[in-house]
């Protein structure tokens, strides 16, 4: 058999995206497999996503990340769509099968997933989530889906959380509530769980944190943010200073990055190497 030269290729699109790791992450786990794929983290501009679309499938790609701001919008763009991601709106990972396109959609995948590995679970429980984009679509939906009892949503775009939080209603078992955010928004007393999904303090802005009445924050709370870079969070520490357990953003983002991983490549992910390649990165 003749040699082959070509290596598969994967990516991310989004805009921002020059401090995004993920592409640290997956090619430690192609190295560690010997499997001869190739991460391309990539620029594309609003309204460009289409065409790069176009671009994916002219150039073979096996797929696709989508992070902010395309997650919503590319959803359209997909021939099928997975039965979570249908009912999310929003999607984080493309499949290429020879041009035709399958959307799915990690993100609250990987945040359960990182919840498990920290022994927490979401079945019975009331949760809160900051922010109404595809990010908080995703979470809210798989955590609804996992046996969340309630799930509050809280956004600052009035039609945009109002939306997320009947579409819960109607597509899940869960009960749900839609909190208009105008000012400090305070943690219900029953919240179990509270979630930033919003990309407040997210590099080069980590001085940001998110407007919440932090003193509403009690002992006993699991607090989760979804940034990772730089995972160590304002919005973290204001929660640790309170004597809650804290949840940062490194365990999604790999448990996501292997999910992916597996699902491109149809290999067993590395987990724990690739875990430690971010940690490295980020010196923790």
């Amino acid at each position: 058999m003749a040699k082959c030269y070509r290596s598969e290729l994967v990516g991310t699109f989004g805009n921002p995206i020059d401090e995004n790791p993920t592409g640290v992450v997956m090619e430690a786990g192609f190295a560690e497999r010997g499997l001869d794929y190739r991460y391309i983290t990539m620029k594309v501009a609003p309204g460009d996503l289409k065409p790069a679309m176009e671009g994916m499938k002219a150039m073979n790609m096996r797929g696709v990340n989508l992070t902010i701001p395309f997650k919503v919008e590319g959803a359209a763009l997909m021939d099928e769509l997975s039965p979570a991601a249908e009912i999310i709106g929003a999607i984080n990972l493309v499949v290429n099968r020879d041009g035709w396109l399958w959307g799915e959609n990690t993100d609250g995948k990987g945040l359960l997933a990182s919840f498990r590995s920290e022994g927490i679970g979401v079945e019975g429980k009331t949760i809160m989530v900051l922010g109404a984009g595809g990010a908080s679509r995703a979470i809210c939906v798989e955590c609804a889906l996992a046996g969340a009892r309630k799930i509050t949503v809280a956004n600052i775009v009035w039609e945009q959380g109002l939306e997320l939080a009947e579409l819960i209603r109607q597509r899940t078992g869960a009960q749900s509530e839609f909190v208009f955010w105008n000012g400090p928004v305070a943690v219900p007393e029953d919240t179990d769980i509270l979630v930033n999904a919003t990309s407040v303090g997210l590099f080069p802005n980590v001085q940001e944190k998110p407007d919440v009445a932090y003193d509403s924050i009690r002992p006993g709370m699991v607090i989760s943010d979804v940034i990772f870079n730089d995972p160590r969070t304002l919005f973290l520490g204001e929660a640790n200073k309170r004597g809650a357990k804290t949840v940062n953003g490194l365990g999604m983002l790999v448990n996501q990055a292997a999910l992916n991983f597996e699902i491109w490549t149809g290999t067993k992910a590395p987990f724990q190497v690739m875990r430690e390649a971010l940690e490295k990165e980020f010196g923790l």
